[in-house]
C-alpha cells in the first residue's frame, strides 16, 4: 500500500506513495502549460497569416477617382419672344434685309457706347444685308439713362434720332461724370440740328416715358437683363443673342453664320 493508517486515525502516505503522487502532479502541470503554449502558437499563426510581416510593403489599394465630366459646349443665352418691328421703331437698313439686329441699349451705359462703333461698322461692312433696330433699355442704376432716352425720342420728332444717339455716345464719359447736367441734353440736341423750343417742350413733359417703358418691357420678355443686348434674327427666323459689347470680329462670325440659314 501507498499509505498507512496513523495511530490517531488519520491517513499517512508512505515515502514511496508521496514520491509517485509528486511525479503525477508535476506531469499534469507540465501538460497544462504545454497545452496553453500550443494554443497560443496556433492563434498567433492565424493572426500572422492575416497581417503582413514587419517591414514588408503593404499592397497598394486602388485610389478611387471621380468620374470625368463629359465635355459640353458653352450654353448659349436663351432668347425669348421678340416684339415684331413696327414703324414706331428706329431703323437703319432695308426692310427686306436677310438679317435683323435688334439692339437693346442704355444711353448712359459705357459698354453701349463702346459697342456703338461696332454696330456702325456692321452696317458699313454688311450694307444691304442687315437691318438695325434700336430700342431703349435704361438700367435702374443709371440716373441719366431715362432722361437721355426721352431726349432721343424728342430729337426723333425732328428726324434727328440717330444723330442725337451718336452725340450722346460720343460724350459718354461726361454722361457718367458727377458734373453732368441734363441741360447738356438740350445743348447736344441743338448741336445736331433740332428746333430748341420744340425740343424743350417735348423734353420737359417727358413725353415718351411710356414708349421707353414699352421698349424695356419687350426687352425683358426677350430675355434681356443687361446692356448692350443685341438679338440676331436670321432669314429663317432663328434667333441668337450677342451678349454684351463684343468686338467686331466676334459679331462678324455670328453674322456670317446667320447669313447661311
Amino acid at each position: 500500500m501507498f499509505h498507512e493508517e496513523s495511530s490517531k486515525g488519520g491517513l499517512v502516505l508512505s515515502p514511496k506513495a508521496g514520491f509517485v503522487l509528486g511525479l503525477v502532479g508535476g506531469a499534469m502541470l507540465l501538460c497544462t502549460i504545454g497545452f496553453f503554449i500550443l494554443l497560443a502558437g496556433v492563434l498567433g499563426g492565424k493572426v500572422g497569416a492575416q497581417a503582413p510581416a514587419a517591414g514588408a510593403p503593404l499592397a497598394q489599394q486602388p485610389t478611387p477617382t471621380a468620374p470625368s465630366p463629359s465635355p459640353t459646349q458653352p450654353s448659349q443665352p436663351t432668347v425669348g419672344t421678340v416684339a415684331p418691328v413696327t414703324d414706331k421703331d428706329h431703323v437703319q437698313g432695308p426692310a427686306n434685309a436677310p438679317i435683323t439686329l435688334i439692339e437693346y441699349s442704355d444711353l448712359q451705359c459705357p459698354y453701349c457706347s463702346r459697342f456703338h462703333p461696332t454696330m456702325e461698322q456692321v452696317m458699313k461692312e454688311y450694307q444691304g444685308k442687315v437691318r438695325w433696330v434700336y430700342r431703349h433699355f435704361p438700367l435702374s442704376f443709371h440716373p441719366n439713362a431715362v432722361p437721355a432716352a426721352n431726349a432721343a425720342e424728342c430729337a426723333s420728332e425732328q428726324g434727328k434720332f440717330w444723330e442725337f444717339v451718336d452725340k450722346v455716345f460720343a460724350n459718354n464719359s461726361l454722361m457718367n461724370s458727377g458734373s453732368f447736367d441734363q441741360s447738356l441734353l438740350e445743348q447736344w440736341a441743338v448741336e445736331v440740328g433740332v428746333n430748341k423750343s420744340k425740343f424743350e417742350t417735348c423734353f420737359k413733359a417727358s413725353k415718351y416715358s411710356s414708349v421707353i417703358s414699352a421698349d424695356q418691357s419687350s426687352g425683358s420678355t426677350a430675355g434681356v437683363d443687361g446692356t448692350p443686348a443685341t438679338i440676331i434674327i436670321a432669314k429663317d427666323g432663328s434667333k441668337q443673342l450677342i451678349p454684351g459689347a463684343l468686338p467686331f470680329e466676334s459679331v462678324k462670325a455670328m453674322l456670317d453664320q446667320a447669313l447661311q440659314k
